[in-house]
Formats: structure tokens, C-alpha cells, sequence
């Protein structure tokens, strides 16, 4: 077997597919059955369409037209961290809770995953799950609150499969970053969810909010729903708490997961797209999960493989940014070539602002950042954004796009919670079809750029930069914003012109864009005496074997 991110030999898109993605065995999981249920042994699905769909809005009004066209016999799974029953999809009478009850009783199968969730108490979403599994179950469907993490873990994987015996043409997986609750059904102009859920007082009453998830057509829908499956058909107890199964009893909960139909095949290629399941699991104590005894870091190892070939640009979307565990590696990439860039759009506010939280949010995105400025030097951009009225937009995003070829949208931040600890669920997506605009080859290794990742990068840039779709700067823009060191120079400057124009008391029009110059706050000694080891301990833990960790690996 070739080493992590060693060369193999095949045709120009096999090589490729294979110095960007993990081979089989490279995910370092033998239990799972992702990599081995396709019948040519590869570790990824061929022949899809992956499409991303950016903020919440967008998401949720697709997402209830295809829950609405589902019928008698259909399938629909989901796994969420957060699920809010009365938030809604598109208006009034959309409710979320409302929407799957009803393809309930229109005899879907509806089946949901939910994180059990620690206390209301600790402003998390005990209460609200447990209401939304609550209503799928009256209704006919079978919704389970899982608790089967590592201690002071969650459930972080966010993804829904709708399955159309005898339509297999209407398969759909949805997986990303959005969850099916309050805060999230945001639109382009950043105004913020009217359902809202109190965060960081610079964010106002409706905080702005920005996110993506992706709409995946083809194969791949069959390796989403054997994700789903494995955690479905996992026979530990949901949770091994005592307090946690008296209220289970006390709310008559249901515990035992009901069967599942026997999984159809896979719908027909109908893309270009190749796409790689990647994933984290802890290395759960006492009684791991029989599809990953050991945990799963394959998102983590992605990273790291992808991340040995970057050689112009990473472009990265993420909630926190932390973690100099993480960020070495992109550190490393930055310090072994001269010529790579590197953007960042971030939340300018930590989404808690507590005398005691706000220190333990920051201690780690100063110490990354101050990494990443180490190796990089100005070829590192860090951004926040924020909205036509100067409100801060939380950027809930996770994505990373290299070299306009290799792109990655899920529900992992760049920390090491995610890298390790919580469960997550991302898809890479490398597109056989090459961009023919220059620079066709920014990395300059002969991969090329390639229309998917590029074309979700251009996205979230216009965006950012303010540039109306369908406008006639758009075409003009994105051919510029092709080349990295164009795209890198059109963010210093927009940031420049709206952090001038803010300190100069808002006088005369607005510079177009959204792009603020991040720039860490200081912490003073003591705080950051108290706040890094509580940052280690409950902001970003570590799920490894003790033998990984010593050995830094993942």
C-alpha cells in the first residue's frame, strides 16, 4: 500500500483522484464499510453532481420542495446536532417538525439521529431535541436522541438522505454545516434568522449568519445513508449515564432503534464529480463504536494529504480556526512553499462573550494565528464579515478549497474537537472536469484547476466582495478573481476600503464588500494563565489514543 499522499500510477484523472484523496486502508478504519462496499474496492464514489448550496435559505427552501414530493414507502434519514421542531423552512406552516410529520403520515420512513445534548441549564438543546423527536414519533416516524460520545463529546455530523424506491432519479443527500434549527435560515443579504437563539451582543437581536451545505446527486447518496446506517444499527445503549436513562424512562423514550429497509442500490452517475467520505469518531472510552473501534480521524488525514500538494492558494471558510495542533499543518504547507497563499474568513466575535468564555474562545485562535503568521508571513489573510448595516455576520461555514482543485465542505471546523472528538461528516470533492480559465494550473503540478472547486470558491467570494449574480461585473470578476494572487489582492483591498471607511466615522457611500481585517484582541497574562488550559479541557479536547497523541500523529 503507498504511503499517505505517495504517488500511484493510472490514467491523468485516477492519478489525481489518488494524490488528493485517501486509498484504501489510508483512512485507518477497517471497520467501517465505506471503503468496501463498492464493488471496485475504491475509497470514494465516481460519476456525481455536488452542488453547493450557500446559507440557509437556500438550503431549507430545497430541502422542504423535496421532502414535499416524497411518498408512501420513501426514505428519509437524518442526523443533526441541533433540531428546533417550530423552526421554519420557508414562512409560516413550514415548521420543521411539522414538515416531517406529515411525510410521516404520508407513510415515509422517516428516521432521525439527534444529539441527546447536555443541559438547557448550559445553553445547549436538551429540551428542543428531545420536542422534535418527540413529535416524529407521534406522528409514525422514529427519531433517537444519541449519547453515544465521548465524554463532553456531541453528535456534529449534520445530514439528511431521501431515498424514492422506483425514482431513483430524486435521490438526494444533503450534508454540511446547516442544522435544522433556529439561527440558520439566512439569506445572501445577511439580515438574520427572525427565529434566533441569543448569541455574542455584537451580533444584535437576529444574528447574521453564514453557512453551506452541499446537495450530492449519484453514488454517493449510497455511501451518505451507509454513514447513517452504521450509527442506526450501533446495538450500545444511546447513552450509559444513569441520570440520562432515568429521564429516558420518565420521558417513555424510545431507545430501541427500529429496522431500517434493506438498503437500495445506489443511484445511477449522473456528474463528474468524485467525492470522498471523510469522517471523525473518537476513540470512544470502554465500548467504542463497532464501526470504528478506534475512532475514525479520516477527516483530519484528508486534510493532511491534501494539504502536502498545496502550492498557490487555500481558501478557508471556517467557525473557529483554532487549535496549533491543527493549523501546523497548514503552518507547514505555508513554510515549505514560497509561493502558497492563504485566506481565511472567520466569526470577528466568538458567538459567547462571557467573562470566563470569551478568553476560552480566543486563547486558541490567537495562538493558531500567531502560527500560521509565523510561516507565512503577509501570504496569510485572516477576515471577519459583516452586513450592509455593519452588524457582524457569524461565519458558520466549513470549507477549504486548494489550489482550485481539491474542495472541502462539512461539518468539521479546523480544531482539534472536530479533528478528533465530536462526530463529523465531510465530503471532497475533486471534479473531473478541468477549468479551461487561466491559470489552468495554479498549483502547477499538472492536477489543473477544476470547475467544482473553483467555481465554489468564485461563489463565496463574489459574495463577500459584494458582486450582484447575474450582474455584468460578475463574468469580469471571476475571470480576474481566477488567478490567486488577484483573488488574495481583491480582499486585502476591499477590507482595507471598509475598515478606512469605518474609522473615518462611516462618512460618504459605502465601499462595496463585507470583508473586515481580522485582527486578534490581546489577552492579558492572567487571563490567558486561567483560559488556555480550559480551552484545552472543554473548548477543544483531544479524542486520540494516548499513542497517537504522544506521537502527534492522527
Amino acid at each position: 500500500m503507498p504511503a499517505l499522499g505517495e504517488p500511484t500510477t493510472g490514467g491523468p484523472g485516477e492519478v489525481a483522484r489518488s494524490e488528493w484523496l485517501l486509498l484504501p486502508g489510508e483512512r485507518g478504519n477497517g471497520a467501517t464499510r465505506l471503503d468496501s462496499r463498492r464493488p471496485d474496492g475504491k475509497a470514494w464514489s465516481e460519476g456525481n453532481q455536488a452542488r453547493p448550496l450557500v446559507d440557509g435559505a437556500t438550503y431549507f427552501g430545497e430541502l422542504l420542495a423535496a421532502v414535499r414530493r416524497m411518498r408512501s414507502g420513501d426514505l428519509l434519514l437524518f442526523t443533526d446536532w441541533r433540531g428546533d421542531p417550530d423552526e421554519r423552512l420557508a414562512g409560516p406552516g413550514t415548521e420543521i417538525g411539522d414538515v416531517l410529520c406529515r411525510a410521516a403520515r404520508r407513510r415515509v420512513v422517516v428516521k432521525g439521529l439527534l444529539w441527546r445534548s447536555h443541559l438547557d441549564s448550559l445553553r445547549f438543546s436538551e429540551e428542543e431535541n428531545r420536542h422534535l423527536g418527540e413529535e416524529i414519533e407521534e406522528a409514525g416516524g422514529e427519531c433517537l436522541l444519541d449519547m453515544r460520545v465521548r465524554p463532553g463529546g456531541s453528535h456534529h455530523q449534520k445530514l439528511v438522505v431521501l431515498r424514492h424506491p422506483g425514482r431513483p432519479e430524486l435521490d438526494v443527500a444533503y450534508v454540511g454545516g446547516i442544522d435544522l434549527c433556529h439561527n440558520r435560515n439566512d439569506d445572501a443579504t445577511h439580515r438574520g434568522d427572525r427565529q434566533s437563539l441569543p448569541m455574542a451582543a455584537a451580533y444584535g437581536p437576529h444574528p447574521p449568519w453564514h453557512d453551506v451545505q452541499l446537495a450530492l446527486r449519484g453514488p454517493v447518496v449510497g455511501d451518505v445513508e451507509a454513514v447513517f446506517r452504521e450509527r442506526w444499527e450501533d446495538p450500545s445503549p444511546l447513552s450509559r449515564s444513569p441520570a440520562t436513562r432515568l429521564r429516558q424512562l420518565a420521558h417513555r423514550e424510545d431507545t430501541d432503534a427500529g429496522r431500517l429497509p434493506p438498503q437500495a442500490p445506489d443511484p445511477a452517475p449522473c456528474g463528474t464529480h468524485t467525492v470522498q467520505l471523510l469522517r471523525t469518531y473518537p476513540n470512544r472510552l470502554f465500548n467504542g463504536y463497532p464501526f470504528a473501534p478506534d475512532g475514525e480521524r479520516s477527516i483530519a488525514r484528508g486534510y493532511l494529504k491534501a494539504l502536502r500538494r498545496a502550492r498557490a492558494l487555500i481558501y478557508v471558510e471556517d467557525q473557529y480556526l483554532w487549535s496549533p495542533r491543527v493549523v501546523a499543518s497548514f503552518a507547514r504547507a505555508l513554510a515549505q512553499n514560497p509561493g502558497l497563499r492563504m485566506i481565511g474568513v472567520i466569526p470577528s466575535v466568538p458567538e459567547q462573550d462571557g467573562r470566563l468564555t470569551l478568553p476560552m474562545n480566543l486563547i486558541g485562535r490567537i495562538a493558531a494565528l500567531d502560527e500560521l503568521r509565523r510561516a507565512g508571513g503577509g501570504r496569510v489573510a485572516v477576515y471577519g464579515l459583516e452586513n450592509q448595516a455593519g452588524t457582524p455576520v457569524y461565519v458558520h461555514a466549513k470549507v477549504c478549497v486548494i489550489d482550485d482543485m481539491w474542495a472541502s465542505v462539512g461539518s468539521d471546523n479546523i480544531n482539534l474537537r472536530s479533528w478528533t472528538h465530536d462526530s463529523e461528516l465531510s465530503c471532497a470533492v475533486v471534479d473531473e472536469s478541468p477549468d479551461p480559465r487561466p491559470p489552468r494550473d495554479p498549483g502547477g503540478l499538472g492536477d489543473g484547476a477544476r470547475v467544482f472547486a473553483r467555481e465554489l470558491r468564485l461563489g463565496l467570494m463574489r459574495e463577500h466582495l459584494d458582486v450582484e449574480a447575474g450582474s455584468r461585473r460578475q463574468s469580469a470578476v471571476s475571470e480576474a478573481l481566477c488567478d490567486p494572487e488577484v483573488a488574495f489582492r481583491a480582499f486585502t483591498q476591499a477590507a482595507a476600503a471598509l475598515d478606512t471607511w469605518h474609522d473615518r466615522g462611516r462618512r460618504g457611500p459605502r465601499p462595496a464588500g463585507r470583508l473586515r481585517r481580522y485582527v486578534p484582541p490581546d489577552l492579558p497574562r492572567t487571563r490567558r494563565a486561567l483560559a488556555t488550559p480550559l480551552h484545552h479541557v472543554l473548548v477543544d479536547p483531544d479524542g486520540r489514543p494516548l499513542s497517537m497523541r504522544s506521537r502527534g500523529a492522527f
